[in-house]
């Protein structure tokens, strides 16, 4: 990842600061950006402390005036940006036939409108002609939900399967348009991360399970490699698909889940 500069959505904690600090150690630059501006500034310095580098931009991914700032920063701050990882995201869990409406319109405008804005943002300057304007890669964070089916996920996996499909047309555009931009995608399993507690809480307020241990032990049983996933699984995945070791890969969506979308 040498002379590569990264930036990296929802990146103050969880997989994206796991993914920012992984970047930072294989060489690139990290311009890390989310809502939880003390929490990625301590990111920040964390890896700056362990020698890489790394700077921290206040993020609404849903704002379209915050993406043309926070690219612009980075080029200003790096002098060019050649991977944008569109991590930020929610978890929400409902039963179809319960869902509020205003939770499936918060979960559209994080998980499908803030990434689509990142793709458009990330590819404009990568482009020719862009404040970059080498190409590059765009790395999208799905999740094995689009894969499966469970109770109470539709919503959310609805969200990630729009990912998906944004990933297949903009890896398209980004080859036949000429701009050399890969875009990929990664669809994590269960991830040990405060999101999975909160999604294990939501299976068990749902009735599906009669505490946070049976879920987890269900979870485990169902694995082929039988543990949950780490932050760290994500971002060695991710380290790869944006490196030049996979400069021939685009359009892949690539499993991280441990093998439990095969049972």
């Amino acid at each position: 990842m040498q002379d590569k500069v990264v930036l990296v959505t929802g990146g103050a904690r969880g997989i994206g600061a796991a993914m920012a600090a992984a970047f930072a150690a294989a060489g690139a630059k990290v311009m890390v950006t989310d809502v939880l501006k003390d929490v990625g500034l301590a990111t920040v310095e964390t890896i700056r402390q362990a020698g890489g580098q790394a700077d921290f931009v206040e993020h609404d991914v849903r704002d379209e005036a915050a993406w043309e700032a926070a690219v612009a920063a980075t080029v200003r701050n790096f002098g060019t940006l050649t991977t944008v990882v569109n991590n930020a995201g929610i978890e929400i869990s409902a039963p179809i036939a319960e869902l509020p409406i205003e939770v499936l319109d918060r979960l559209m405008s994080v998980n499908v409108r803030g990434l689509a804005l990142g793709m458009k943002h990330g590819m404009r300057a990568m482009r020719p002609g862009g404040a970059a304007g080498k190409g590059g890669a765009i790395l999208n964070l799905s999740s094995l939900a689009q894969l499966s089916a469970s109770p109470g996920t539709g919503a959310y996996a609805a969200t990630k399967a729009a990912v998906d499909r944004l990933t297949k047309v903009g890896a398209v555009e980004g080859g036949k348009f000429g701009w050399n931009i890969r875009v990929n995608c990664l669809y994590p399993g269960l991830i040990q991360t405060e999101m999975l507690e909160g999604l294990l809480r939501q299976q068990v307020r749902m009735g599906f399970f009669q505490n946070d241990e049976q879920v987890a032990d269900y979870v485990v049983d169902h694995t082929p490699l039988g543990r949950l996933g780490t932050v760290q699984d994500i971002a060695n995945a991710a380290l790869f698909l944006c490196s030049d070791l996979a400069s021939f890969v685009t359009g892949v969506g690539l499993s991280v889940d441990g093998g439990i979308a095969l049972t």
